[in-house]
């Protein structure tokens, strides 16, 4: 019996995996550990309707020749994005977790996610279950886990909400809309092959044969003196800015290298990667000066072409280090006699290679906080653009404030009217409001996902407008702007993808005689609000547990025998007599 006890709980494991639908251990996709119901779901099991699942998998799965894996944090196609495990351009292994990856963590959703059950690995006597499976250490490392994956895609996935249309976009307003302007929470090694995050960055000074690291210097204290031995860490863009004195600048200013421009690109190289001290072939990345300043010269008692400036740009591709280096100088004249002090600013800043060549997108696929919204219209692809204020007031004619995802605004400014408004033509006037609102761009589709394309109608949705009403009588010209998008989760609760349901421009007008003939400036008023409209799946009941259920009919004689028993008293003493036969049996 004790040698069947492992084989029973790996059996009854088994149950259990199988009841919750365990994945195959060839599953091998990044975020796919968790699949969509397919058509062979019942459809009582199936979480929203046929057509509503045509339309979840159009919005949701890869396009035909796409990756068939779902990375919603590779926002630029054929280059590595800092800390995206999914981005097959950072390397194979930081999809799974493992060692070659240089990052020092995952972005939320760019690993597997996996639901798994366990028992304790000594239960086990043998491993012969096709599905994936793995050991892991229990509640606080005393033991071991064997546990198997499930997938159980009736409660994993969250409900697709219902269409939006001009018609139920109130109710669907008030039913999910709230306080849009409420204030957020405040959230607050060994030698590798490869940079990982934080690594200084080394260098080599050939003429020497002396290996050191790159350095950023950083004003400390109160005083913000420079520190030159601060480490620049590898993917850690900063700004550092601190004070030098020189006490005899005579002297310095031909001697101290902290002042002369070469001392930052010559003489010594950046390390693709870091060397191995025992096996020591440095790979060379020369420093490359955008513009080369004369060396520092002394003229009386003024010291020139000190260096004021130093911004480095360092572009990386992944576990394959560091591709390029270039420094650009901004110098400057000091005077003093013989005491003078300087301010220096140091720049480190790091990309992948040539990110200007590919737009940015704001999700993959759905919306990322903070991402601009993109309209779409004939082909194209702009952002959504609001009144943006300059510093007197005035509403700005060039630069205007981009609308970002999930982040409510109220914006304000004075808008200079061009023309007098006892002359003003009223269909004219309102045109011309209309276009300060919304920019020059056409409002078009908005898109559905932050990846949408431009050239599929299917990925955009309209935005619904209410403007002014012309009539007859008084005109009624726009003084404030309300753009509200309903948005909601969609595809595996483990990494929900945000989409657009709809949006609406609604506009509060005033009559253009109340605001008066004399006024050449009207304020304008306009907020962005948006609403999530998620519809979340019914709470899962836990996982199915084993128990024990004796064989079909095992009591069957002793119900014939006892049912018996009150029909017929002669029949008593056999019944009993048979009662008694099998306890002696069980006994024995």
């Amino acid at each position: 019996m004790a040698a069947a006890q492992p084989m029973l709980s790996l059996l009854l494991l088994l149950s259990v995996v199988a009841s919750g639908k365990a994945k195959p251990r060839d599953a091998n996709s990044t975020l796919e550990a968790e699949e969509a119901p397919t058509n062979e779901t019942s459809s009582s099991e199936a979480p929203i309707s046929e057509a509503a699942e045509v339309e979840r998998k159009e919005r949701l799965e890869p396009r035909a020749g796409a990756s068939s894996s779902i990375c919603p944090c590779d926002l630029h196609p054929g280059f590595c994005d800092l800390n995206c495990c999914c981005d097959s351009s950072c390397g194979s292994d930081c999809s799974t977790g493992g060692p070659e990856c240089p990052f020092s963590f995952c972005l939320p959703g760019s690993t597997r996610a996996v639901s798994q059950v366990c028992l304790e690995k000594s239960t086990i006597f043998q491993n012969n279950t096709p599905y994936r499976t793995d050991v892991l250490p229990g509640p606080g490392g005393c033991v071991l886990l064997f546990c198997v994956e499930l997938n159980d895609s009736k409660l994993n996935y969250l409900q697709q909400p219902q269409v939006v249309t001009k018609v139920n976009f109130p109710a669907l307003s008030a039913q999910y809309g709230g306080s849009s302007f409420n204030l957020p929470d405040q959230v607050l090694s060994s030698p590798s092959a490869f940079y990982r995050v934080g690594d200084p960055i080394q260098t080599y000074f050939a003429a020497s044969s002396v290996l050191s690291i790159l350095k950023q210097p950083v004003g400390i204290g109160t005083s913000q003196l420079c520190i030159d031995e601060n480490p620049a860490g590898f993917l850690e863009s900063k700004n550092t800015s601190c004070i030098r004195i020189l006490t005899d600048l005579t002297s310095s200013c031909t001697t101290d290298p902290a002042l002369d421009a070469a001392s930052y690109y010559r003489g010594f190289s950046v390390l693709k990667v870091p060397v191995n001290m025992t096996i020591f072939q440095p790979i060379q990345v020369n420093i490359t000066p955008i513009s080369e300043p004369a060396s520092p010269s002394l003229s009386g008692s003024t010291c020139h072409n000190v260096v004021s400036e130093v911004s480095y740009e360092v572009e990386f591709n992944g576990i394959h280090g560091i591709q390029k280096v270039s420094v650009q100088f901004k110098v400057a004249s000091i005077s003093g006699n013989p005491r003078a002090t300087l301010q220096q600013r140091f720049s480190l800043h790091f990309g992948s290679r040539s990110p200007s060549l590919t737009k940015q997108r704001s999700g993959n696929p759905g919306y990322i906080i903070g991402a601009p919204l993109i309209v779409l219209y004939n082909g194209t692809q702009q952002h959504i653009t609001i009144l943006q204020n300059q510093v007197d007031g005035q509403c700005s004619a060039t630069e205007r404030y981009k609308v970002q995802f999930r982040e409510n605004v109220r914006t304000s400014c004075q808008f200079s009217v061009p023309f007098k408004l006892e002359e003003a033509n009223c269909s004219h006037f309102q045109e011309t409001l209309y276009q300060a609102f919304e920019g020059t761009y056409n409002l078009g589709g908005l898109a559905i996902t932050g990846n949408a394309d431009p050239s599929r109608p299917g990925e955009r949705t309209n935005i619904f407008t209410q403007g002014c009403k012309i009539q007859d009588g008084p005109c009624m010209v726009p003084i404030s702007l309300k753009i509200q998008v309903i948005w909601a989760h969609l595809g595996l609760l483990s990494n929900p993808q945000a989409q657009i349901l709809g949006a609406r421009y609604h506009y509060l007008c005033k009559s253009l005689k109340s605001i008066g003939n004399m006024v050449n400036m009207l304020p304008l008023t306009t907020t962005v609000a948006f609403t999530d409209a998620t519809k979340w799946p019914e709470p899962p009941r836990g996982q199915p547990r084993a128990y024990w259920k004796l064989p079909f009919d095992f009591f069957f004689p002793f119900k014939v025998a006892l049912s018996g028993a009150g029909s017929s008293s002669g029949s008593l003493p056999g019944t009993l007599l048979v009662t008694l036969t099998f306890c002696k049996l069980l006994v024995s």
